[in-house]
């Protein structure tokens, strides 16, 4: 996995970036809505989705536009396809399982400030973007800085 941690890295909408095999880009940026939300059109390969978490400060709302995806929120377990959405609480721990060989999905962040995580831990897309899954996990000290920036910055904890 080529995964850099960047520091400053200005939030620009509409722009692709590489991110754990797949990519996104970002839709409605934070500094557009007074940091209100922000929304990032998502495509992810299977096999690369977070671990159960909870967040502290945000709820995100995910509606599907392709593939299948199976999450679970709180005690429920919820699959959803195409046209699909599910809304994840604040507080509450979520996690989600790509069921198909990739999803391209929707993520609405209210408040937006965590979208500057998923900038912290991508890079700009070279051409045309491309779904590449990773052929292992990343390297200790990646996953350590990321556990940290998770917890420390944006008040995430992984279950």
């Amino acid at each position: 996995m080529n995964t850099t941690l960047t520091n400053a890295v200005p939030v620009i909408a509409g722009t692709y970036r590489d991110y754990h095999g797949g990519y996104f880009k970002i839709l409605v940026s934070p500094e557009e809505t007074n940091g209100a939300m922000a929304m990032i059109d998502m495509v992810l390969p299977k096999g690369v989705e977070p671990p159960l978490h909870v967040h502290q400060n945000e709820d995100e709302t995910f509606y599907v536009l392709e593939g299948k995806m199976t999450f679970g929120v709180g005690e429920r377990q919820v699959e959803l396809g195409p046209e699909d959405a599910l809304f994840c609480p604040r507080g509450v721990p979520h996690v989600f399982r790509i069921d198909s060989a990739q999803a391209r999905f929707i993520t609405l962040i209210t408040p937006g400030e965590m979208v500057n995580y998923f900038m912290d831990f991508s890079t700009p897309t070279v051409g045309d973007p491309v779904v590449k899954p990773p052929l292992g996990p990343p390297p200790a000290d990646v996953i350590e800085l990321l556990l940290t920036t998770l917890k420390e910055k944006y008040s995430i904890t992984l279950m």
